[in-house]
């Protein structure tokens, strides 16, 4: 009668039946690699989680429709410390995808969200969350692994307001954050249809509000 967690390494997209294959790797880590990881059965499985940053990243090479190769992308990236901890490799980086995300969210049943690096992505004025991919000029929200869809696909951004420059890391509750930094969890919610239960608010302190 006590409860485990099960914390899965690397991501949905990772995965060597579910993810963008062959840049994937030699396992799943999504949720079917609970069961054959552990022995557990489908039935033991409670909540969830998705763990997310407040932006997109990714390690290697492999399709990466939001990745930003500019100036935003550099400064994401030195906000956010996107380097390998063991290689130093700078990782790629760009603006949240939220169909990417939905794809997780169905793939996996999340009943929850963690949302970290909010502090991160505060800090730039305006940002911008891919909801649809603009393929051939055809518009979708919904997500594939196919390479050659991936490879043409060019984001739809919704622009929101940020620009919380004050220290958000002293926060213990939702309800205490900037109003535009609850517009953008309250987006990443509505959309994905899943609460947001975990925010990180302080990437240097490792600060978090639960809700």
């Amino acid at each position: 009668d006590k409860k485990v967690v099960v914390e899965g390494a690397q991501a949905t997209l990772l995965d060597i039946d579910f993810g963008s294959y062959p840049y994937v790797t030699s396992s799943n880590p999504t949720i079917g690699g609970i069961l054959t990881g552990t022995g557990l059965s489908a039935s033991d499985i409670g909540n969830v989680y998705g763990v997310i940053k407040a932006y997109s990243s990714r390690v290697g090479a492999g399709p990466y429709v939001t990745e930003l190769l500019d100036e935003t992308g550099d400064r994401i990236r030195e906000l956010g410390h996107e380097y390998g901890t063991t290689t130093g490799r700078p990782r790629r980086c760009g603006w949240l995808d939220l169909v990417t995300l939905k794809y997780a969210k169905r793939l996996n049943g999340l009943t929850g969200l963690s949302v970290n690096h909010l502090d991160t992505i505060g800090k730039f004025d305006t940002i911008k969350v891919c909801t649809g991919y603009d393929v051939n000029g055809e518009v979708t929200e919904d997500f594939t692994t196919n390479l050659n869809v991936l490879n043409n696909a060019k984001p739809v951004y919704k622009e929101l307001k940020g620009g919380w420059d004050e220290s958000i890391a002293d926060c213990k509750t939702f309800d205490e954050l900037p109003e535009d930094a609850k517009a953008y969890i309250n987006f990443i919610e509505e959309y994905i249809g899943v609460p947001v239960k975990f925010i990180g608010t302080g990437a240097e302190r490792e600060a978090m509000i639960v809700r």
